[in-house]
């Protein structure tokens, strides 16, 4: 499960290789609406339901022109015997770029255990400062902007990309700022939540395993619309894969898309 959502919440955002990032400032609109809330279910190889994943993003009433992008894993089922999982993730961005400035991570895995994390990100001075639990802040040096995973995979639904552009997102991971490509790979028809929707299908290309080890490929389906809503993702993994489907979807500022209290259960390729 974890595997999945380091892939799934890191599919590469981007800078143009001219440093301009092509944000679409209609999606972009929809986006950060502060409205949105996106609901999936995590199924392993052949279907097997093992947990839940919940994203929203909502403005940061402490500060303008910023939100709070948060999200939850759980598990479901029989998979909770055995490994039990309740992790949840808060990143704030802010600016026109929609970059980091703080990332909190609370994860509680297994029997017992508890995990915390803290990011700081000064954008402007390239530091980035993390903590694990009670250990000693480390300071890590960057030579420009630098996304992480929730602020990746929201803004990469905002841009707009052409034929032959190569797109870059700046990531920090293994203590280090990273190049990450994405590649629109093409068009394809599915079945969503909404009825047969054209998409987008985008593979980015990690070349880093980050905070949860990763094998294999990561691919992502966007709706092909001015909401970009991404309604399925497919993440190889040593013994099989990890999807997941898109399940429940709320936004009033996307016209492409009704409010979806509970849809039909998508089973993917």
């Amino acid at each position: 499960m974890l595997l999945l959502l380091w892939g799934l919440l890191l599919p590469g955002a981007g800078r143009a290789e001219d440093g301009a990032l092509p944000i679409r400032p209609d999606t972009a609109a929809i986006v950060f609406s502060g409205q949105e809330s996106m609901h999936y279910e995590i199924s392993w190889s052949g279907g097997i339901k093992i947990g839940d994943l919940y994203i929203s993003a909502e403005p940061d009433k402490r500060q303008q022109d910023c939100f709070a992008i948060r999200a939850r894993v759980s598990d479901y089922g029989l998979f909770r015997l055995f490994y039990p999982v309740d992790d949840s993730f808060v990143t704030y961005v802010c600016g026109p770029d929609r970059l980091p400035q703080r990332y909190e991570v609370l994860q509680r895995e297994g029997r017992g255990r508890e995990t915390r994390r803290l990011t700081l990100y000064d954008q402007e001075k390239g530091r980035v400062l993390y903590r694990r639990n009670d250990e000693k802040v480390q300071e890590f040096q960057v030579s420009g902007p630098v996304y992480n995973e929730f602020s990746a995979f929201v803004i990469t639904r905002t841009l707009a990309f052409r034929p032959g552009t190569r797109v870059v997102v700046p990531t920090f991971a293994d203590k280090k700022r990273n190049p990450v490509e994405v590649v629109l790979e093409g068009r394809e028809q599915r079945r969503t939540i909404f009825g047969p929707r054209q998409t987008l299908r985008f593979l980015p290309r990690l070349t880093f395993k980050g905070l949860y080890d990763k094998e294999g490929d990561t691919v992502i389906w966007l709706t092909d619309d001015v909401c970009r809503i991404p309604v399925f993702i497919r993440s190889r993994i040593r013994i099989g894969s990890l999807s997941a489907s898109l399940v429940e979807y709320s936004n009033p500022a996307c016209p492409e898309a009704r409010v979806v209290v509970q849809g039909p259960r998508i089973e993917g390729d």
